[in-house]
């Protein structure tokens, strides 16, 4: 069956759903955008996905041209209007249409449009044996540059270490930022155990502020682990006692292998398979 996207203030079917060749978000990567999971018909955490969103828009001097309640009545309808039971949307806003030039300015228009569809998955599998990754050597854009905080189009940095994480003959890769700190994956949070504690980088090394990874640092709190925001090398990745990624994809999935050292025992942690489980639970409506 067609899709139904949300174009113009409207749905349209998936064949009429165009954008310009001179839209900015298109010519530039000009945007923002926002990944959401939808469970059992419910969009996920939709309220701080679209509190995200125009917090990444002003941060780029893009103004969204509807308001957060019209915006998300809009994802809600599209979900109802494709049937999605479990899936995903992809909201994207686009600077609109303008000229060859850069000059953000002459695009009058900002584009809004909804994509609701079923979602690509990690393997089962995967959970259960953990997943094995790399290190990037692609270093992550500086704060100075692009502002990490902004979830914007412009996503060719996470791109060009994703290549190098496949070209290993794996999913993921740690992307590390200019003084050598862990930043994120590349597109996924980055935790690790050690000694009980639970350690993440804070939002400043570069990485974004992951909708999952906020829950999920409250999901652990809430189970008396002491979670911890700090800097981390590839040093503490190597020594860890569990390695686990956390995003709207991937949910909570552990690692056991990083540049070709055994994470633990080689299986996913018990704090791990802990977080997955009450995230599990968080996104199923199912928390005790």
């Amino acid at each position: 069956m067609a899709l139904k996207i949300w174009l113009d203030g409207r749905l349209v079917n998936e064949a009429d759903a165009k954008i310009s060749v001179f839209d900015h978000g298109l010519l530039y990567g000009d945007g923002v955008f926002e990944g959401i999971r939808v469970y059992n018909k419910r969009v996920f955490e939709l309220e701080a996905h679209i509190d995200r969103l125009y917090q990444s828009a002003k941060g780029i001097r893009l103004e969204i041209p509807m308001s957060t309640s019209s915006l998300t009545s809009a994802a809600e309808e599209t979900v109802k209007s494709n049937g999605i039971i479990d899936g995903y949307i992809r909201l994207v806003v686009t600077r609109g249409i303008g000229t060859l030039g850069i000059n953000p300015f002459v695009c009058e228009n900002p584009k809004v449009f909804i994509i609701a569809d079923s979602i690509q998955l990690y393997p089962e599998e995967l959970y259960e044996t953990g997943m094995k990754i790399i290190s990037a050597t692609t270093v992550r854009n500086h704060p100075l540059s692009i502002p990490p905080q902004a979830k914007s189009l412009n996503y060719l940095n996470n791109i060009l270490a994703k290549i190098e994480a496949l070209d290993s003959n794996v999913p993921e890769a740690v992307m590390y930022n200019h003084e050598g700190y862990v930043a994120e994956a590349t597109g996924d949070n980055v935790f690790i155990v050690r000694k009980g504690m639970v350690f993440t980088p804070p939002p400043e090394s570069g990485g974004l502020e992951g909708i999952t990874r906020n829950i999920v640092i409250g999901l652990a709190r809430k189970e008396g682990l002491e979670v911890s925001e700090k800097n981390l090398t590839r040093f503490d990745l190597y020594v860890s006692d569990e390695l686990f990624l956390t995003g709207t994809a991937a949910e909570v999935i552990g690692v056991v292998e990083i540049d070709g050292r055994v994470i633990g025992d080689g299986k996913p942690g018990p704090i791990t398979k802990l977080l997955r489980k009450k995230f599990f639970e968080y996104a199923h409506g199912k928390e005790k």
